[in-house]
């Protein structure tokens, strides 16, 4: 359960923005997304290596 302290006088958008960032870094959503629809092993290895290839490029222009 995520607990946001509001303070006394706070705006009410600041907190819901508190929230909102707390529920993002819990990653429920993204978990929930990934359940939605079975990936096969391969598939998903596939996409973590062309992640990686991505970002070492990325790292490689930066230096």
């Amino acid at each position: 359960m995520i607990i946001v302290p509001v303070k006394e006088g706070e705006n009410i958008d600041r907190a819901l923005k508190k929230f909102k960032r707390k529920f993002e870094k819990t990653g429920v959503v993204r978990e929930l997304r990934t359940r939605q629809a079975h990936v096969k092993p391969s598939v998903r290895r596939r996409e973590e290596v062309k992640k990686a290839i991505y970002i070492q490029k990325l790292q490689e222009g930066e230096e």
